[in-house]
């Protein structure tokens, strides 16, 4: 066996599951094992499972055949220790439970393979003493500081499908549809999606969009002969006056007279359908991929990216550095400090080469004539 400065690990994954994240535990488990002869812990769904000591030790057995599983034999949840609203079945201190658990299996550090709050909520971890190592998992690829995230392209596919079908469908019936896709803060799913998809309309949060101008631009197809078009919607996208009134609450919490009011019941795809078939009188049927975008196999370049986060993580481990989280940058699997990652997003910028690239086809954003 290598030497390795760390002795025993725990595993967990939080947050949403997605493809590609079997595969990371399998790298991380299969290195640490048989390279490093690291004790491996696998701790159940998420912080969740590190509250309440649901946990068990990983065999190599464990890491067989999981390559390709979508999901994650882990489980997972979205318990947040830190939040201020307490969990209905756990009660007490949770971040001090957690470092009991943490002190009582002997851990030299805790793997954590998650999102945003995720990575997050680790690094809160190691601000209280504990070891930490963060891979980047999550089909929104909004994690700062990496280039990619694993789920992300697998997310892409399955999205990209999605649209190419709806596409018989919009030409058969000369109809818009609409469909809506995952990413709340950050529209790298829509705008990838979108483009691969050839979608003749992407709407993201990045861009607020204004209805009138997407009605113009789908009867400027249909005078063109072009009777169906494809309008792709990321679940955050929000109009011109929306994000007006967003960033007027914002001020009001900012001054502390913030007085919640939701701007519309309905998902962002139905919201859009709605505008289109008022403004341009136009038949519009909507198709929301919700947890589908989340399912199935990973693709192989998931399963590539993510067994390398997970060696590369290992590699930190038999070092003993520790409070990192793995990312890809430049083509290439390094490192950084956790607390360079912690409670920031990865918005699409407005002049990002691909949004530039979907404009020369002809691609509208809502926010001006193609």
């Amino acid at each position: 066996m290598a030497k390795s400065a760390t002795k025993a690990i725990g595993i967990l994954t939080a947050g949403g599951d997605c493809p590609g994240l079997n595969a990371a535990i399998r790298g991380i488990g299969k290195a640490a094992l048989g390279t490093y002869g690291m004790q491996v812990i696998g701790i159940a769904n998420g912080f969740y499972g590190l509250i309440n000591n649901q946990t068990r030790i990983l065999s190599d057995q464990d890491f067989s055949g999981i390559l390709t599983q979508g999901g994650t034999i882990l489980g997972s949840s979205r318990e947040k220790p830190f939040a201020k609203k307490e969990s209905e079945d756990i009660s007490g201190d949770k971040p001090a439970m957690i470092v009991e658990t943490y002190k009582r299996l002997h851990l030299d550090c805790i793997v954590c393979l998650g999102g945003n709050g995720t990575q997050t909520t680790a690094h809160k971890l190691s601000e209280m003493g504990l070891n930490v190592i963060g891979l980047p998992k999550t089909i929104d690829n909004d994690l700062v500081e990496t280039d990619v995230t694993f789920g992300f392209h697998s997310a892409v596919a399955i999205a990209t499908e999605a649209i190419d079908r709806l596409h018989t469908t919009a030409h058969s019936h000369n109809r818009i549809m609409v469909v809506e896709v995952m990413g709340h803060k950050a529209g790298w799913l829509a705008l990838y999606s979108g483009v691969a998809g050839g979608g003749d309309v992407i709407l993201i949060p990045e861009i607020a969009y204004d209805p009138e101008v997407i009605a113009q631009h789908l009867v400027d197809r249909a005078r063109k002969g072009k009777q169906f078009s494809i309008v792709v919607v990321a679940e955050g996208a929000t109009s011109v006056t929306e994000a007006a009134l967003k960033e007027k609450q914002k001020k009001k919490k900012e001054k502390g007279k913030s007085k919640k009011t939701e701007v519309s019941g309905l998902s962002s795809g139905y919201r859009v359908a709605g505008e289109i078939q008022e403004l341009a009188g136009m038949d519009t049927r909507v198709t929301v991929l919700g947890y589908l975008q989340r399912g199935g196999i990973p693709v192989p370049y998931d399963r590539l990216i993510a067994t390398r986060f997970g060696t590369e993580a290992v590699r930190l481990l038999a070092d003993g550095k520790y409070n990192r989280m793995v990312v890809y940058k430049n083509s290439e699997v390094t490192n950084v400090p956790i607390e360079k990652v912690a409670g920031r997003t990865k918005r699409v910028p407005e002049d990002h080469t691909l949004i530039e690239c979907a404009r020369l086809v002809g691609t509208c954003f809502g926010d001006k004539m193609p």
